[in-house]
């Protein structure tokens, strides 16, 4: 199907992330792993208690961490939307996998979004959502291998788009 052993998920928040992750780790006959829920589990809190305890520069250390000793093969990798600010994680990350970018305009991740400081995402002191998006978007292109934009797609056409474009 593709060459590397593992499908790394990055995009924004509310992209779909864990949801298309699992869907898709079943339809390809892979394991899922949810690199925020390793984080919980590890470190016993939520996102949103680490965040708010660690402080943003901290919370992304720990996440690196994480990212950077996960050992899988034939595995969905889905990643918090913040794992593209530690650049030695993602180069770990693409080692070990295809990473594809599921991507959305800003209008549809602000309409899925809701309460951000509830479901955890990190936000620089003064930034707006849009200026996290701004920000983000070129790093999430930077290290993709793929792009799939997601916008207007259900959830069974996203999953379909991405094992298209891992053809």
């Amino acid at each position: 199907m593709h060459k590397k052993s593992n499908v790394i998920l990055i995009g924004m928040p509310t992209s779909g992330k864990t949801t298309i992750g699992t869907e898709l780790s079943a339809k390809i006959g892979y394991g899922y792993i949810d690199s925020d829920s390793v984080i919980v589990a590890r470190q016993g809190k939520s996102l949103r208690e680490l965040i708010e305890t660690l402080g943003n520069e901290k919370y992304l250390d720990v996440e690196a961490q994480v990212n950077s000793q996960l050992s899988a093969s034939r595995c969905v990798i889905a990643t918090g939307g913040s794992a593209i600010y530690r650049e030695n994680a993602m180069q770990k990350l693409r080692e070990n996998g295809t990473v594809v970018y599921l991507k959305m305009s800003y209008e549809e991740m602000a309409r899925r979004l809701g309460d951000y400081k509830a479901r955890g995402v990190v936000l620089k002191d003064g930034f707006t959502l849009k200026d996290m998006y701004d920000e983000r978007a070129p790093l999430y292109e930077k290290y993709a291998d793929i792009t799939v934009e997601l916008d207007g797609k259900t959830l069974a056409q996203s999953v379909q788009a991405v094992v298209g474009a891992l053809q």
